[in-house]
């Protein structure tokens, strides 16, 4: 039997070093060792024969306190005396299971730490939700959701939160939903508003519908992947004839501010609806609210949106007040409604994406809090793959097609960015809103020499539209290169060669305008829907010389070549009579 003299001192001495490590850790990382800690200490008093209770006597009492030591191991007083020298191991034993023991199953978990938007959930058991499985906890009367990103060790998971994490505080329960997140797919979304987790927010009650589909899935497989390459015709003559889109393809859509972006998109939406009959998306990505406002109240009015009847168009919204985690989803969100009308649906699906560079903006602030090494230019290091696994989503299968829209922002005009620069890799087609062109009165203020396509391929097109289109550009060229001679010589010193292109471009250039319909309460104009074959028509007729006894005013908003001819034999008759 040991005595109290020399010998214990010298197993004191031992434990002195055993707990060196609590003293040297910050307090912040007591609940992640003291476990660990424990079992290591039981098991050195055990090979010294030495009580464990005496460890107040190498830690000081806060110490003991905040690590939560001494609930562990502190023994009542009476015991502690008649056991002074027996070892106690069996007595931490009890102790530490009792503490770590849970009823709750591997579902539930307790808020560990919460950072911004960055929120840590520790669980009882090594059955952990899986990476991007949704977790759901209570932020006052608000569901909060949290999508599971990485996992840290000694059963904490981190979680990027889908909304504010304001009010929430550690030991908060959290459950596991055991699914990504997931969100209301079907045609009860159509005429709806929903956020990035699915839950409305134009406050007219629940999307009521039972079908739902994760915002997580992988792109189709090649043996379902369409290999024939169709133009997805949007009734916009300059769209159709110099820069046509790829069913199923991706369109980088560039303007600024009041070049009218939200008009053309909204007609693209109504000209899909009519033509084909499909449906359409719009996933507004770090959108001003404001800006989302105002377009689901111009759908109402254009009768995109019916709130009595049949509505073509489902919105999904993550504003820009909106934490990053829910800036860099509601793509996916919107992605999965649309992939529900694809392929169960069998439907040709219009899906709008602005901005894409938001996305990636919101992916760049996610990896920092997740404490990643950023890339160049302070990217996150997966922006190709992230931008990757959006895109190879948005393609054309054997039973539908989903063709997205997506509006570019270029930071400082520099197109090696590397968020554009991601983007431009993925697109088929690029279509330039000039403010140029909207300054001379021509909507859409489509610029026809700098928009292009991949789907301009005589192989694709057809000869005659491929032939038509390349002399409508190489017209418009050369009068761009005559202009700066007009503007400084005049007209008299052009040859007649070139004062017939100059003629014949300017009838080309109002001509490549069109009234919309879902401009039609603005102008005053009926709204024109224009066929591919009347278009090359029109374009052909016009470029032979048929409209050269037309004034070019005729050419202004019209439809086809006959309602320009139309429109001119009424202005001439017009001034014949004021004559």
């Amino acid at each position: 039997m040991w005595s109290l003299g020399g010998p214990i001192r010298f197993k004191q001495f031992i434990l002195d070093l055993a707990c060196q490590d609590i003293l040297s850790e910050p307090e912040s990382r007591f609940p992640t060792f003291t476990t660990e800690l424990i079992s290591y200490l039981k098991t050195v008093s055990h090979y010294l024969h030495l009580p464990i209770h005496i460890l107040h006597r190498s830690l000081p009492s806060d110490k003991m306190f905040k690590s939560g030591l001494l609930k562990a191991v502190r023994p009542s007083v009476a015991a502690a005396s008649r056991n002074a020298l027996r070892p106690a191991a069996r007595t931490g034993l009890k102790a530490s299971a009792a503490r770590f023991a849970s009823t709750d199953s591997a579902t539930h978990g307790k808020i560990h730490q919460v950072i911004g938007a960055v929120v840590d959930v520790k669980f009882d058991t090594e059955k952990l939700p899986p990476i991007l499985n949704a977790l759901e906890t209570q932020n006052g009367d608000q569901r909060l959701v949290l999508e599971v990103a990485q996992h840290l060790g000694e059963n904490v998971v981190r979680c990027i939160a889908m909304d504010g994490t304001e009010g929430l505080v550690r030991g908060h329960r959290a459950t596991d939903t055991g699914n990504p997140i997931m969100v209301p797919v079907g045609p009860e979304t159509l005429g709806r508003i929903m956020n990035v987790t699915g839950d409305p927010i134009d406050e007219r009650g629940p999307i009521k519908t039972a079908k739902r589909a994760s915002i997580h899935a992988d792109a189709p497989p090649f043996t379902e992947q369409s290999t024939s390459a169709e133009v997805l015709v949007t009734g916009i003559k300059v769209v159709d004839l110099l820069a046509p889109y790829a069913r199923g393809g991706k369109i980088g859509l560039f303007g600024g501010a009041g070049v009218g972006k939200t008009v053309f998109i909204q007609e693209l939406i109504n000209n899909i609806a009519k033509a084909h009959g499909g449906y359409s998306v719009f996933t507004g990505v770090g959108e001003r609210t404001r800006e989302g406002n105002d377009l689901y109240h111009e759908m109402q009015e254009t009768k995109v949106i019916n709130l009595e009847g049949e509505s073509k168009v489902a919105l999904v919204f993550g504003q820009m007040n909106e934490p990053p985690g829910a800036r860099a989803r509601v793509a996916l969100t919107g992605l999965t409604v649309a992939e529900y009308f694809r392929d169960v649906e069998g439907q040709d699906v219009l899906l709008f994406i602005d901005n894409i560079f938001r996305f990636t903006q919101a992916g760049s602030e996610v990896s920092a809090l997740l404490g990643r090494i950023p890339s160049a230019v302070g990217y996150q290091p997966t922006l190709a793959v992230d931008m990757g696994l959006m895109q190879e989503r948005i393609t054309t299968t054997t039973k539908g097609s989903i063709t997205s829209v997506q509006a570019v922002y270029v930071p400082a005009d520099d197109l090696t960015d590397p968020a554009p620069a991601s983007t431009f890799a993925h697109l088929d087609s690029t279509t330039v809103l000039s403010r140029g062109i909207s300054e001379l009165g021509i909507y859409p203020a489509v610029d026809p020499l700098d928009s292009k396509s991949r789907m301009l391929d005589p192989r694709v097109i057809g000869q005659d539209h491929y032939d038509t289109a390349t002399k409508v550009q190489q017209m418009l060229q050369e009068y761009k290169s005559l202009q700066d001679i007009i503007a400084i010589l005049g007209m008299d010193e052009l040859s007649e060669a070139d004062k017939l292109t100059v003629e014949r471009a300017r009838k080309v250039q109002r001509f490549l305008s069109q009234p919309f319909a879902v401009a039609e309460v603005f102008t005053g104009i009926q709204g024109t829907l224009v066929d591919l074959p009347k278009t090359i028509e029109s374009f052909k007729r016009i470029m032979a010389g048929e409209g050269d006894n037309l004034p070019e005013n005729a050419f202004y908003m019209v439809g086809d070549f006959e309602s320009a001819r139309a429109k001119g034999e009424k202005i001439l008759a017009e001034l014949e009579k004021s004559e």
